[in-house]
């Protein structure tokens, strides 16, 4: 997403359309790789902690990659934006809010930061650097899990960028997702980038590398669907926002 301040404002707190592209690129490359570090780090330690009840499990892993994604909206926003994400770039700039130059920058960034992540969780567990996952995530079911978490996330960031309430993404994003873990059947990746970094770690996190197409597939089409929800409700941007926006 971005961030727009006063002129006057800009030397002391650059924002994401005038930070230098490098600095951007960077900023998503460390972000994606943080945030996959707590997703599947979390996950490993729950499986050592709770070995036998995947409930706990799930629960320390959704408390974890929440907390953990609202610490790095706020780090990296000023910088890039938070995206993190490929769908949420491509929707920032399907509404005019960020250069398709950024985007064509930011997702192999985001894809190489989640796979680095991913890498780093392994080993700083004790781990093979690189597991391919063979937890199967194929079921239909999961799909559908991924298209209602991929939809509620983009409607969530640019109804609040489109309002005026950026600066609640870091909490609302956060907590979004800690929620998404429990009440979609996918437990809410909402994120290719993500996905294919989860398959290098075969953990509690992991994804087999045959059902990352089919999450892929399903983030896209939730990620058009909440693109639409949000032309519908939220058709203009009013007045010219102040946000901080970023996601997972």
């Amino acid at each position: 997403m971005t961030t727009v301040a006063p002129a006057a404002a800009t030397a002391r707190n650059p924002s994401p359309l005038t930070a230098d592209y490098s600095r951007r690129l960077l900023a998503e490359l460390l972000g994606s790789a943080l945030l996959t570090l707590v997703v599947v780090g979390s996950g490993i330690m729950a499986g050592q902690l709770s070995p036998k009840d995947t409930g706990l499990q799930l629960l320390e892993n959704s408390i974890a990659t929440a907390l953990g994604l609202a610490v790095l909206i706020l780090i990296f926003s000023p910088v890039s934006g938070s995206h993190f994400n490929p769908i949420v770039s491509i929707a920032d700039a399907t509404l005019g809010h960020r250069s398709w130059r950024d985007v064509a920058g930011y997702i192999p960034a985001q894809i190489l930061g989640c796979i680095v992540g991913a890498i780093l969780s392994n080993l700083m567990f004790g781990l093979d650097a690189i597991t391919f996952s063979t937890k199967d995530r194929q079921d239909p079911a999961f799909l559908i899990g991924e298209v209602v978490a991929t939809a509620g996330l983009v409607l969530l960031i640019f109804s609040l960028a489109r309002t005026g309430r950026g600066h609640l993404a870091p909490i609302a994003v956060g907590s979004y997702i800690g929620a998404a873990y429990w009440f979609t059947s996918s437990t809410a990746f909402a994120n290719p980038a993500i996905a294919i970094g989860r398959m290098f770690s075969d953990t509690f996190a992991g994804i087999s590398p045959a059902a990352v197409p089919g999450f892929i597939a399903a983030e896209i089409a939730g990620g058009a669907l909440g693109l639409v929800l949000v032309l519908i409700l939220f058709p203009r941007t009013t007045p010219p926002h102040a946000s901080t926006l970023a996601n997972v």
